[in-house]
């Protein structure tokens, strides 16, 4: 869309932000920026650069929850250890006798109510982790058979470990918000200015401690996933992260200075 105040209104808006006002396809003269996740932009065209980008958006969160799961599931089947998290899970599920999948969904539940008093806003991605992680990791325990020989339980765990690299990088880089776990440790790291790595080594120390007390399954994999998920997931996230699109303005007289 054209500037709609005409050359004054075009100049002030490149007075305030150089190297903004940009010719589009058409040959029309557009006010270009980068959406903000906190401000106000004035009215933009939807075009349909915007729909295929929400489309893929939410294509990619759904499809990296799911393979979530599967791989959360292919861990627990390697049976030589899990992250800390599913410790807790494993844990509570044979005190209780109630599906890993279930308590999966639970957990990230309540996980997701500890929000509440450090003021940490859930977006779509968020709720989606707590109710569609816990069914696909369901269907994987369902699906895959456990692993009895070193050779299946190490390939199953690495596999695992991958796809979960991978299903991280995409849900993530859906940029739909984190899931409720590390939105807790994000979370308290802001509203107390507390150092990240403290909050995590924390709140996983705590959890696994209570899984392995409850009968979880730690092992070499717990530690093996502890050392390489950071690394995987520092490449998988940027590289599936999905660009954020331009913001074509058609009111310049509203747009922040």
């Amino acid at each position: 869309m054209p500037l709609a105040s005409g050359a004054s209104a075009e100049a002030a808006v490149a007075s305030r932000h150089p190297r903004t006002i940009q010719a589009n396809n058409r040959g029309e003269r557009v006010f270009v920026a980068p959406l903000k996740e906190n401000g106000h932009l004035a009215r933009r065209q939807m075009t349909p650069l915007d729909c295929f980008m929400m489309i893929r958006r939410i294509c990619q969160l759904l499809v990296g929850l799911f393979l979530y799961g599967v791989a959360i599931a292919m861990m627990v089947q390697a049976g030589i250890g899990v992250s800390p998290w599913d410790v807790l899970t494993q844990g509570i599920a044979r005190q209780t006798g109630l599906p890993f999948g279930l308590i999966t969904n639970l957990v990230g539940l309540l996980v997701l109510l500890l929000w509440i008093p450090i003021r940490q806003r859930p977006g779509l991605g968020t709720l989606l982790n707590v109710l569609l992680i816990g069914p696909s990791a369901q269907f994987g325990l369902w699906l895959l058979p456990v692993a009895h020989e070193l050779w299946e339980q190490v390939a199953l765990f690495a596999g695992g470990l991958a796809l979960l690299a991978l299903a991280t990088g995409l849900y993530i880089g859906a940029r739909f918000g984190p899931g409720p776990r590390d939105g807790l440790m994000t979370g308290i790291h802001r509203r107390w200015g507390w150092r990240l790595w403290i909050v995590r080594t924390s709140i996983e120390v705590t959890v696994l401690a209570i899984g392995w007390l409850l009968g979880g399954n730690v092992g070499v994999g717990t530690v093996l996933f502890a050392l390489l998920i950071g690394p995987m997931v520092n490449v998988t996230i940027p590289l599936l992260t999905v660009p954020i699109a331009p913001t074509v303005v058609t009111d310049p007289e509203r747009v922040p200075s």
